[in-house]
């Protein structure tokens, strides 16, 4: 089972936005550096919306070279398309990605047995491959609930899911429900600190993309049931999990990496750079934090 720290990893851009390979490169290295655990790659953090299939793939394919096998990489191949979903999943696989982060469908809303049969229909197409569900409404606007989770653990294939609801006794029920069949990570730092306290299995991290070891000595202490140290370096990251969140993610987070001097500016349209007037918080929150 994979656990732990899961950086949702952005992409690297140039300020033209095309992609910046070499210090793609640099931030796994970071990251092999930091303990961080494990390396979802071209997520909603690594804009898959505005890669080509081209790009995403290749993204995947350099991140799963550049861990080389240190740690699990998780392809990000959801898409509101079930067709084009079971496209990349079946890619990632081909490359070596250890698991497939599949997000609920956005804007086409479907019904709950719509998402049983759109999950389903994934994994027994890429039955080679662990998949981990994506559930979070405030993007996609359709919201999984746990009664259809339930049913989906039932696939083999089918082994997490990230719950970026971001409401603990939903996730707490959640967990109970799934328990010995499918691992619940979180899908918000805010709430992940609890959420893993309650038997969560790690967390799918924003902001483990500036504060690695923080975050997989956090994920470690709560998986672990050591609450009070949990409680002592989540109010240590509590800023940034809140400041990463000023405007939609990853134009924060992104900025506060360039801060860090580890990336360039590039970011694509319609997404724009922080405005300047967060950018004194970020930095604070980054600061509070002991990474700048």
């Amino acid at each position: 089972m994979i656990t732990g720290s899961l950086v949702a990893l952005v992409t690297p851009m140039h300020p033209d936005g095309s992609i910046h390979w070499e210090q793609l490169d640099a931030l796994v290295d970071f990251h092999l550096e930091n303990g961080t655990h494990g390396i979802v790659a071209v997520g909603t953090t690594g804009e898959s919306a505005t890669l080509t299939p081209e790009e995403h793939l290749k993204v995947i394919e350099q991140i799963i070279k550049r861990t080389a096998g240190k740690i699990p990489v998780i392809a990000g191949t959801g898409g509101n398309s079930t067709h084009e979903a079971i496209d990349l999943t079946s890619e990632a696989a081909k490359l070596g990605a250890d698991a497939c982060l599949l997000v609920v469908p956005y804007y086409n809303k479907p019904t709950q047995e719509g998402l049983y049969r759109h999950f389903k229909a994934i994994a027994e197409a890429v039955p080679d491959v662990s998949q981990i569900l994506y559930n979070v409404p405030g993007r996609t606007a359709c919201d999984m609930l746990n009664e259809t989770v339930v049913r989906l653990a039932d696939i083999p294939n089918i082994v997490g899911i990230k719950d970026a609801t971001g409401n603990i006794p939903r996730g707490t029920e959640l967990i109970r429900a799934v328990e010995g069949r499918l691992a619940v990570y979180s899908g918000d730092d805010a709430t992940a600190a609890e959420l893993m306290l309650a038997g969560g299995k790690g967390n799918v991290s924003v902001t483990a993309n500036v504060a690695p070891k923080l975050m997989s000595e956090l994920c470690e202490a709560a998986i672990g049931g050591h609450r009070e140290e949990a409680e002592r370096l989540n109010a240590i990251l509590e800023p940034l999990n809140r400041k990463l969140f000023l405007e939609a993610n990853p134009i924060p987070v992104k900025w506060a990496l360039q801060r860090m001097d580890r990336i360039e500016t590039g970011i694509r349209l319609p997404l724009t750079p922080l405005s300047d007037k967060f950018h004194g918080e970020v930095e604070e929150a980054l600061k509070t934090a002991g990474v700048l």
